[in-house]
């Protein structure tokens, strides 16, 4: 086997460790399934219904140009059918986007903690990561401006609202990072989180500005991670640049039709956003309850500081895996004192709930 230097330099492995292979490792399902910011409440009845009539006709390959939920989602964001590309996740996107901005020592900057595939894919293109610290618990615009004027960089991350803090920018203060962005460099906007952040944290769309590219992503509110479907929202050039490296089949038949199905249930979406604003609130409850500060999130989750250090969360996490509750918390300290907990059903709640002061007990 003759791997590339750069493939050879890389470590094999993923950026997540999934729930499977710790319930493989454990020998027993868990509890309560809130670490992954999975959408526990299920799609829509109508996207499972969409995507059972497809099934039968898997035998085919899914519209390689995805005209119907390009043309669906150009109407629902009042833009073209042009600004958008669709695509195996907001992963699979970063990937292409990388592809398409990055050499081998081309400087991308983001945020030392933030989604690490995204740092995962820079480092498999052989970009050199430029990473800045959290500022009071967000990622901070303005640290992101600097490093990218020194840096010359032409890409810059940010997600808003943020993973893994939940924490939010204004959409006047993203609007205002994008005008002051360096050269022609261009902003990755992350916004997976968007359906339930408060309107004035996302901009307007304007698709006709070539410095930002921003993704979204069936696989949170929409409750569709299984399938894979992300969408990007760019300049038609950089949106057409994408067809030059994409895999024009890799968003199937099935995945077509449900995402389709499920933008369309706007009352369904509605929905799972309001029971996650309750779900929430208990787990800020639940964490008050036993001392414990959380960070405000406007996302499905919510970041829970465990009081201490690094360490100490690892042990807390590591008392909540073993009994039965996978939860999971950032890497990078001083956001590693932190826990992060996906929203889930009230027995899922209820579950981490039961199992907390067991798990801080333990943790001392």
């Amino acid at each position: 086997m003759r791997l590339t230097p750069l493939a050879a330099s890389l470590p094999a492995t993923v950026p997540f460790v999934g729930p499977e292979t710790q319930e493989r490792t454990a020998g027993r399902p868990f509890v309560a399934r809130i670490g992954a910011n999975e959408s526990v409440f299920r799609p829509s009845p109508r996207a499972v219904a969409a995507m059972a009539d497809a099934a039968a006709e898997a035998w085919m390959y899914g519209d390689p140009e995805i005209h119907d939920l390009k043309a669906a989602l150009a109407a629902h964001h009042g833009v073209r059918p042009q600004n958008l590309v669709v695509g195996e996740g907001i992963d699979g996107l970063l990937g292409l986007l990388v592809r398409l901005l990055v050499a081998p020592g081309t400087p991308v900057v983001t945020s030392a903690g933030a989604y690490p595939t995204f740092a995962f894919h820079v480092a498999g293109f052989g970009g050199r990561l430029v990473t800045v610290p959290y500022r009071d618990d967000a990622e901070d615009p303005e640290a992101l401006l600097l490093a990218a004027r020194k840096a010359g960089a032409p890409l810059v991350y940010l997600a808003n609202p943020d993973n893994p803090t939940g924490s939010w920018h204004t959409g006047a203060r993203i609007a205002e990072m994008i005008a002051r962005l360096p050269g022609d460099a261009v902003l990755c906007l992350d916004e997976a989180y968007a359906d339930f952040a408060p309107a004035d944290a996302i901009p307007p769309v304007d698709p006709r500005d070539p410095r930002v590219i921003r993704m979204r992503t069936f696989s949170k509110a929409h409750g569709m991670a299984g399938v894979r479907v992300g969408y990007a929202i760019a300049h038609q050039d950089l949106a057409a640049a994408f067809d030059r490296v994409r895999n024009h089949f890799g968003v199937g038949r099935i995945a077509q039709a449900g995402a389709l199905a499920a933008l369309a249930d706007r009352d369904w979406l509605a929905g799972v956003v309001r029971d996650v604003a309750r779900g929430r609130a208990h787990l800020v409850d639940i964490a008050t309850r036993h001392g414990l500060r959380t960070l405000p999130s406007a996302t499905n989750f919510v970041a829970i500081d465990c009081g201490r250090d690094g360490a100490h969360a690892r042990r807390v996490l590591k008392a909540l895996t073993e009994r039965g509750i996978f939860v999971r918390m950032p890497s990078v300290a001083p956001q590693d004192r932190c826990i992060r907990v996906t929203v889930g059903r009230p027995a899922d709640l209820d579950a981490f709930a039961a199992a907390l002061p067991g798990a801080l007990a333990a943790a001392e």
